[in-house]
């Protein structure tokens, strides 16, 4: 039997938030300007700690790819996975990966990030994907997620719609913060912060 392999991506394989920074990659100066004008509060709730980031992420998703032509998205996802990803990869992450494909191991990544680079990045990579999703329609994005974002319980319960974990010898997991907890407690090998839980 085979093993799993579930990792976060902001975090835990990069050492910087991607989502952020791809949305301000992929976003025009003009839009910055006027979506900042409607999100500030947002922004502001979230910085002094009042609005999680699993609630801010979909409103600052929404501000900036509503409308936006996903050919284009896509195009500057690709851009962003090679100028931008290949400098905040963790060497400890990449070893984590090398080391399970050489076992032949499943591996996913599970991440609230957005699917346009992620999807690149790990079919690069040779890796299974999990993540939130941008909804599109008629060639653009509609600004909402397919099935909400992929953090907290929903990491899991996403996993378990998948995934039979029952078929799997043993179960790895690898995360930074509480989003990743429940994804966490599925497994039979956690690390945290890149230190193993008990």
């Amino acid at each position: 039997m085979a093993n799993l392999a579930l990792f976060d991506f902001d975090g835990t394989i990069t050492n910087d938030d991607c989502f952020t920074a791809f949305v301000l990659f992929a976003t025009s100066k003009k839009r910055k300007c006027l979506g900042f004008a409607l999100i500030w509060p947002v922004v502001l709730l979230y910085k002094l700690g009042i609005l999680p980031a699993n609630k801010t992420r979909p409103i600052v998703a929404r501000a900036a790819f509503w409308q936006k032509d996903v050919e284009r998205i896509e195009a500057l996802a690709k851009q962003f996975v090679d100028e931008y990803l290949r400098r905040v990869m963790r060497d400890e992450a990449l070893q984590a990966l090398n080391w399970h494909k050489a076992n032949g191991d499943d591996i996913y990544v599970v991440s609230a990030s957005l699917h346009p680079y992620l999807a690149i990045w790990c079919k690069q990579n040779g890796i299974h994907l999990i993540c939130s999703e941008l909804e599109s329609v008629d060639g653009r994005f509609t600004g909402r997620y397919v099935s909400g974002d992929c953090s907290k319980k929903r990491k899991a319960e996403r996993i378990k719609s998948q995934l039979d974990l029952s078929r799997y010898a043993s179960v790895y997991a690898y995360g930074d913060t509480d989003e990743d907890l429940a994804m966490l407690a599925l497994a039979d090998h956690k690390y945290l912060r890149w230190q193993k839980l008990d």
